[in-house]
């Protein structure tokens, strides 16, 4: 079971495959920013900037996969406005992970792009 398909059952948007996949992608992106931000906290230099944007990109990505799950009611210009600003959360935080050669923040880097993608691609398919 995936929440694409649980978004894909809802009677409301049974063909809006996009949201599924940024949903998708923003609850593994939540999870990741916030193991690198913990791993960033044991690294021996200063990493603070580091720690504070996986956080950041933590609670946008969890709170937009949120209403991005629900789909009952009219949100779709407070969700598109959310999807938008947690892909620019998502690119600023990769950025800044691209900065540093630890294997854990190469990972958050690459699954913040893949939702940023996501999130823009979705926010495109809101009517």
């Amino acid at each position: 079971m995936s929440i694409r398909k649980m978004i894909a059952l809802h009677p409301k948007d049974s063909n809006n495959r996009a949201l599924g996949d940024a949903v998708h992608h923003l609850m593994y992106c939540a999870k990741m920013c916030m193991s690198c931000a913990d791993a960033c906290m044991a690294e021996p230099m200063d990493m603070k900037q580091c720690i504070r944007l996986c956080l950041d990109c933590s609670d946008i990505c969890e709170a937009t996969a949120r209403l991005g799950a629900r789909r009952t009611g009219d949100d779709q210009p407070m969700l598109r406005e959310l999807l938008e600003l947690c892909a620019r959360m998502c690119e600023q935080c990769a950025a800044e992970c691209e900065k540093h050669d630890m294997e854990h923040c190469k990972l958050c880097a690459q699954i913040c792009r893949e939702c940023a993608t996501d999130c823009r691609n979705a926010a495109a398919s809101l009517a």
